[in-house]
């Protein structure tokens, strides 16, 4: 992989840092972005790159790419990483939290690809790596913004795929199921602030357990390994999933029915919780 440059977001923990140490180890020159720079000192001192970005910000972004292309003259893989969870009933959630969502989840990704794309025509290659979630797939009580930011990712994914193949870039959908990252932490705490002491208190508790339950989730390398073969693998999958619970699942929502999918959701939070 010597030559080749990966830009990852979302770098400064979880997937994006194990992603950011998998792709430096495979040979890539990596690029490692996220707001908090601050956190990110280990892994300039493994030789990789810190670009300080925040995907809701357009300058930020437009700064880190025109960077990479001045310092090292291309970008062959974008992996859009950040990302957030924020849970609550519909009810309770402002609708300026539910577009913060879109803003990080779906908006930002889109922009960053957008800066990213005239280069990658240029070279008539490249692998645009889209981490969404099996929450792209299935989906649970209070996640509506989630749920609905990461089913966004999925069909934009797909179409983008189709109209860059003409110039041999290659799109890929990352799906994880239970990861052991800050994510589940804050996912839990923002449901619990949201809608632990309105009418959806108990469930919003409920989740609050199925969330912080740890015994659950996989660690974030599967997930980085899954990218890695993504964009080291000639001919890549369209969908990779991996994580905990994320096959089963999904092998589930194809199987069965909409009502008999939430009747099996049911029970398998509440063995979870």
């Amino acid at each position: 992989m010597t030559g080749r440059v990966a830009l990852v977001t979302g770098a400064s923990s979880g997937i994006g840092e194990a992603t950011a140490r998998r792709l430096h180890t495979d040979g890539f020159t990596v690029y490692a972005a996220a707001r908090r720079t601050a956190r990110m000192a280990a892994l300039q001192e493994l030789g990789i790159h810190v670009v300080a970005m925040d995907v809701t910000d357009d300058a930020s972004m437009v700064a880190g790419v025109e960077r990479i292309i001045a310092e090292a003259g291309q970008i062959d893989v974008l992996v859009n990483n950040a990302g957030y969870g924020s849970y609550g009933s519909l009810e309770d959630v402002p609708l300026a939290e539910g577009r913060a969502q879109f803003e990080v989840n779906l908006f930002g990704l889109a922009r960053l690809t957008q800066l990213v794309l005239p280069h990658m025509r240029a070279r008539k290659s490249g692998r645009i790596v889209n981490v969404s979630s099996m929450g792209g797939k299935i989906y649970e009580p209070l996640g509506g913004w989630y749920h609905a930011t990461k089913f966004a990712v999925e069909g934009l994914s797909d179409s983008l795929r189709l109209e860059l193949r003409p110039f041999g870039i290659d799109v890929v959908v990352i799906e994880p199921g239970g990861i052991r990252t800050e994510w589940p932490g804050i996912a839990s705490q923002k449901v619990l602030e949201t809608s632990g002491t309105t009418a959806y208190a108990a469930q919003a508790k409920h989740l609050a357990r199925v969330l912080g339950n740890d015994r659950i989730m996989s660690d974030p390398g599967v997930v980085a390994q899954a990218i890695g073969d993504s964009v080291t693998a000639r001919r890549p999958k369209t969908r990779y999933v991996v994580g905990a619970g994320a096959r089963p699942l999904l092998l589930a929502r194809r199987l069965l029915s909409d009502r008999m999918f939430d009747r099996f959701l049911t029970v398998v939070f509440n063995r979870l919780a």
